[in-house]
């Protein structure tokens, strides 16, 4: 669904994308997904209207989420911002979050660059360096690992399996929390499952999208739909760990982009979780679970929520034995990808999350369940609680 296919006239001035918008409640300096989008694309269509205001939309999604007549509100958001954008050189700011995995590639090529570079952000953070370049020093900034997940799963020796899965790591497992693909495998190994990956996959594009590299998204968008393509020809289904990523992959690209490729490559792109559900109603999900006895909430992504699955995580994990697990239900965290990292937006997110954080809290649990990684560090940051995707605790009730 590219730009000229979205049309404003759906949206009816319901207001229930405003209701429902985390950022209209968190500050006045955003006018609504209603009237930044819909509202003022029909004005955009006749002649060009800057709006400041679009800058503080999180592509959260929850307007999307929201909206009885599917209007895209979120990519009308989205694509209006790339558009303004042009018009002014993106900051260092923008550049530094949206090129996350340009900037990790660059460090494998020199020993120990990983470990200089959380070093280097520890002490531009105590120094106050990274906020005079717009980055909000108190902001929970992901460190790198210091071996991604490729390098580390081209050692693992995979059992083989007649069933196999191609697995999308995403830019934060592969450079940043490289575990989460590890356990990823290893909870696929117990299900009689080997796990694929292509090397030529680049970054899925959100953090480009978010802050208006938009030509950028769509190369890396046309690269990776391309390769999607190829491998579901050959009859393997994509699976991701991270639910921005899968959002991107199965809709994004063709609302932003008009990529035809995408709705039929969407029916064989599922979540890891999503896809263990599936499993289960087939009756060949592992249940050998070793029992977990703990009390944890489970938080689940807007952008999970955005894609109409359910909870499959919550579904799966209440199958451990001794593992109390609830849905916390207490809407955005706040963080949206890098929105929070972003000095003039971490105060907004962290009003964003504040009821999030004062659920888990009153909750008493030491442990949350989240299948989104800037999500867990949002969460360990304005909760001060440890956090674990949900496959990692499937490994460890695997035993494995």
């Amino acid at each position: 669904m590219s730009k000229h296919l979205i049309n404003p006239d759906r949206c009816t001035a319901c207001t229930s994308c405003i209701a429902q918008c985390p950022v209209t409640a968190a500050t006045r300096k955003f006018r609504g997904p209603k009237m930044v989008g819909p509202a003022l694309e029909r004005m955009r269509l006749s002649q060009e209207d800057d709006e400041p205001s679009l800058d503080y939309c999180s592509n959260c999604k929850n307007c999307d989420i929201s909206c009885p007549f599917g209007v895209p509100v979120s990519t009308l958001n989205m694509l209006a911002r790339a558009k303004q954008y042009q018009k002014k050189k993106q900051s260092l700011r923008d550049h530094i979050l949206s090129h996350g995995e340009q900037m990790a590639k660059m460090g494998e090529l020199i020993p120990g660059m990983a470990a200089m570079t959380n070093l280097g952000m520890s002490i531009g953070r105590k120094l106050g360096l990274l906020d005079l370049v717009g980055i909000a020093g108190k902001a929970p900034l992901p460190a790198y690992a210091s071996s991604s997940f490729m390098k580390q799963f081209k050692n693992l020796k995979q059992q083989s399996f007649p069933d196999k899965v191609v697995f999308f790591p995403g830019c934060f497992i592969n450079y940043n929390d490289p575990q989460v693909g590890l356990d990823f495998v290893a909870v696929m190994q117990k299900n009689k499952i080997e796990v694929l990956v292509d090397e030529e996959f680049v970054c899925c594009g959100s953090p480009l999208v978010v802050n208006g590299y938009l030509d950028e998204a769509r190369e890396n968008a046309v690269k990776n739909t391309s390769r999607i393509s190829q491998w579901i020809e050959q009859g393997y289904p994509i699976i991701t760990c991270c639910t921005s990523c899968g959002l991107m992959l199965k809709q994004e690209y063709q609302e932003l982009f008009g990529l035809e490729a995408v709705a039929a490559n969407a029916k064989h792109m599922f979540d890891a979780m999503e896809f263990l559900t599936l499993l289960a109603d087939e009756g060949r999900l592992n249940t050998d679970f070793s029992p977990i006895e703990a009390e944890t909430l489970y938080h689940a992504p807007c952008h999970l929520r955005a894609q109409g699955m359910g909870l499959p995580a919550l579904e799966v994990l209440s199958l451990i034995p001794g593992l109390k697990i609830e849905n916390a239900d207490a809407g955005c965290c706040g963080i949206s990808g890098n929105y929070g990292f972003k000095a003039d937006k971490y105060d907004i997110s962290m009003t964003v999350g504040k009821r999030l954080f004062d659920t888990i809290k009153q909750a008493g649990v030491e442990t949350v369940a989240c299948d989104c990684g800037t999500c867990r560090l949002q969460i360990q940051h304005g909760a001060q609680v440890k956090t674990a995707h949900p496959v990692s605790l499937l490994r460890q009730a695997y035993r494995v």
